[in-house]
């Protein structure tokens, strides 16, 4: 994949640092933390630094090519499916899993807030083990 090309579509600078991220993140669909990003880089001889591992995916997210999943008050997970889909949320093991789209029926939807419209429904479900 070009993602020097995917970057600057998004509005991206494709940056060295940017580009080992992207090719990191998005060359699968996965579900990665920050810290987790960092290691596999540290791994593939990266030198990339934390900071810009954080300021990378805040890029990666404005311009739409991950997701960011808050799965609890101190975790975010990022999403390299970056289209709108829901997740099961292991609390127990921290593993996220896609929800197939076709498993989630929504029949009623609440009255949006006046002069407000709907832009997104992501659905999270948490998960124990048994």
């Amino acid at each position: 994949m070009n993602y020097s090309k995917l970057l600057r579509q998004q509005g991206i600078s494709p940056t060295k640092q940017r580009l080992e991220i992207a090719d990191a993140l998005l060359t699968k669909p996965q579900h990665i933390s920050a810290d987790q990003l960092l290691v596999l880089l540290r791994k593939q001889g990266s030198k990339v630094s934390k900071a810009t591992i954080y300021n990378t995916l805040n890029l990666f997210k404005t311009g739409r090519l991950v997701r960011e999943l808050n799965v609890d008050s101190a975790k975010a997970v990022y999403d390299s499916a970056a289209y709108t889909h829901h997740h099961f949320y292991n609390i127990d093991t921290g593993e996220v899993i896609d929800i197939p789209e076709d498993e989630i029926n929504i029949e009623a939807f609440p009255t949006l807030p006046p002069g407000t419209r709907k832009d997104d429904i992501e659905i999270l479900i948490k998960v124990r083990q048994k």
